[in-house]
Parts: C-alpha cells; structure tokens; sequence
C-alpha cells in the first residue's frame, strides 16, 4: 500500500543550485542496506522518492528524515513483491503518466545458503519471485512510459555471484546470472533510445544480507573485501549517469572479475569450491 510520508518537506537546502539528475526515483528495498543509501544519495541531489519495502516503519522513519533534511516529497508504499497482488500496485505507480518515474532501481532480494536438496523449496520459489519475477514485471511496467517520453533509466542490482557458480548458494546465483543476462540484452533493445537500463554487480557488501540469509562464513572474509553500501550505490548511480550496461563496484573487484572472466568455467567451479572449503 501506497501513501504520502507524514509531514511536510520544507524548503530545499539554499546549497543546492543544481537541478537533480533523476526528478523522481523508485527503490525497492529501500528500509535499509544498498536501498537506502540509494534513497540517501538522491534525495541530497533533491530526486523526489517512491520508497518500497515489506519494513513500513523503517520507511517511513527514513522518509520523514529525508523529507526534513532534504525538502523532498516521499511515497512510501508497504510492499511483499513475492506476492503478486501487492506487486501490481507497484507496477500501476510505474505505469503512470503524472509524475512519472524517471529512475527504477530494482534494488529488493534476498539470498538462501545451504546444500540446494536440503533448502525448503517455498523459501527457493520466493526467492526467485522476488530476484527475478518482480525485477522483470516492474521494468516491463516502467519501460512503456519512458520510452513514450523518450526518457528514463533502471538500475537492476545483480551481484558478482551471478557470474559464478557458488556451491550453497544455487538459487541466488541463478538469479543474479538471470539479471546479467536480463539487463545486457535490453541495453542493446534499448541502443538508439533516450533510456538505458544498467546492471550494478557488486562483491561482499556490509548490510544485514547475509545475516537474514543464513550465511555464517562472512566472519572469515577479509576486513578489505566489503564495500559500504554507500560507495555500491555512488559507484552504481554513476554508471547509470554513464549510461552504461554493467557496473562492478570498486576497483579491487573489477579487476577480480577482469582477471576470471578469461577462465573456463570447469577452473571457475574448481577454484571456488576450493576457496570455500578454506573459509570453512
């Protein structure tokens, strides 16, 4: 369910002079994490804000501070986008032609960890609505009226897990595969036109992911190799600023990515098994 934050937003901060990128944004999974440093960012650009998630009260905690930091206007809307009744109304606030949505970021997912044949397999199926069904039906419902304008962006975030195959995570790397494949091929659908879609691949980033996904080995991953969800959403908004298919956050997994891509995927699967039997 949709509805106006409380509260007024005040005047904008006299600093910002400049027009902001995106006039209005949707983010899903947006109470916290990459989601609202997402929310954080664009509202100082002054991007007015529809803000999706399942947590209301932490919306709406986040709207109120934006709103009165930043003098914007915020809609929040309490939404599961593993149901599709609650998807649909997300889906009719994207389709609309007053104050339309010049940037969709399909932030919203989650991950499961655990040998695949001992993993409940609603939790599997959710994860799948969720990482994948609800990014494809929201970006089909965006995209009819930016391209009738001629205007606008999305911002699909994948992870660097989607272009490997991790054993106990075979559903969310399958999605995130998905949404490599998804986004570049929409990009070249897109070539020519005033809208562009990006897909941001971030590594291991600090937000309660991995807690709410049972994964216990992030103990035994280097303090260097997490990145704030800040620098995963400035990195991201520039690409998309760039206009660019893909985005890998941060220069020590660029060059990750970079140095494996060139391998067979038999020395990828060999190669990660291995580091994750280290890690154990």
């Amino acid at each position: 369910m949709c509805s106006a934050a409380a509260g007024s937003p005040l005047p904008q901060p006299r600093g910002q002079t400049h027009a902001p990128r995106w006039k209005t944004a949707l983010i899903t999974g947006a109470s916290s994490g990459i989601g609202a440093a997402f929310a954080r960012q664009l509202a100082a650009e002054g991007s007015d804000l529809v803000l999706v998630a399942r947590g209301v009260e932490r919306l709406r905690l986040l709207a109120e501070e934006l709103q009165g930091t930043h003098g914007i206007t915020v809609e929040v809307c309490e939404t599961d986008l593993s149901a599709p009744v609650a998807r649909a109304e997300i889906e009719r606030r994207l389709a609309q032609t007053e104050n339309p949505i010049d940037l969709l970021i399909n932030n919203a997912g989650f991950g499961t960890s655990g040998d695949f044949s001992e993993l409940p397999i609603a939790r599997e199926e959710q994860e799948v609505q969720v990482n994948v069904i609800a990014v494809m039906r929201l970006t089909s419902a965006a995209l009819p009226e930016m391209l009738r304008r001629d205007s606008g962006a999305i911002l699909n975030l994948g992870s660097i897990a989607g272009l490997y195959p991790v054993p106990g995570n075979a559903t969310y790397c399958a999605t995130k595969a998905f949404l490599c494949s998804f986004g570049d091929s929409l990009f070249e659908e897109l070539r020519g036109t005033g809208v562009s879609i990006t897909t941001s691949l971030p590594g291991f980033t600090d937000t309660e992911f991995q807690h709410r996904s049972n994964w216990d080995d992030q103990k035994h991953v280097p303090k260097m190799a997490w990145l704030s969800a800040a620098k995963v959403a400035s990195d991201s908004l520039e690409a998309v600023s760039s206009r660019k298919a893909r985005v890998v956050p941060a220069l020590g997994y660029r060059m990750l990515v970079g140095a494996s891509a060139p391998l067979p995927p038999s020395t990828r699967r060999w190669m990660l098994s291995r580091g994750l039997r280290a890690l154990r």
